[in-house]
């Protein structure tokens, strides 16, 4: 496991529930709907850098001017120590300006109520869209070679123990219903 570190170094605070919720970050990880407005919750936010992160694009922290890209994001069926540490890092306080290179939305922004994070009609990568419809764009656009058929796609950690839990759940929804 290693954590790319570019152009500072990269400290590891661990943050609580509690900690998070006293600075005002939404631990929900569920859509929550208002009027057809979609908003971005903290897990769609996380799979989002998690995402750009497996295609190389790092953080920006403007304080400290540093640059932060975990490697390898995923192992197995979770998230690598080394994003997770990155995560808490990118939510503390003093980051909250931090933004995806190539992009100029901030996780403060990403994380409030005018955000949302669909796919890319052009590459199918998360991006995140103004449900206000002002400002979209994906940050696959200055990459070059980028959507790579020949690479396999980004992805965020899967139990397969889980999926075929909810696939036998959904076969045996079916049967109840033909009876």
């Amino acid at each position: 496991m290693a954590l790319h570190i570019l152009d500072n170094s990269f400290v590891c605070l661990g943050i609580s529930p509690a900690t998070m919720k006293k600075i005002g970050v939404n631990l929900e990880c569920s859509m929550t709907q208002d009027k057809n407005t979609a908003v971005a919750t903290v897990e769609q936010v996380k799979r989002y850098f998690a995402y750009w992160f497996q295609v190389g694009k790092p953080v920006i922290l403007p304080v400290g001017d540093r640059r932060l890209l975990p490697n390898p994001v995923v192992i197995g069926d979770r998230y690598s120590e080394m994003f997770e540490a990155c995560w808490a890092e990118l939510l503390q306080p003093k980051n909250q300006d931090a933004y995806l290179e190539g992009t100029n939305h901030t996780l403060k922004e990403l994380l409030s109520d005018r955000w949302d994070i669909l796919s890319c009609a052009r590459c199918t990568m998360p991006v995140p869209i103004d449900t206000i419809g002002l400002d979209i764009g994906c940050p696959c656009s200055d990459l070059s070679g980028w959507p790579n058929v020949n690479l396999p796609i980004p992805h965020c950690p899967d139990n397969p123990r889980n999926q075929l839990d909810r696939i036998n759940q959904r076969l045996q929804d079916r049967l109840a219903n033909l009876n």
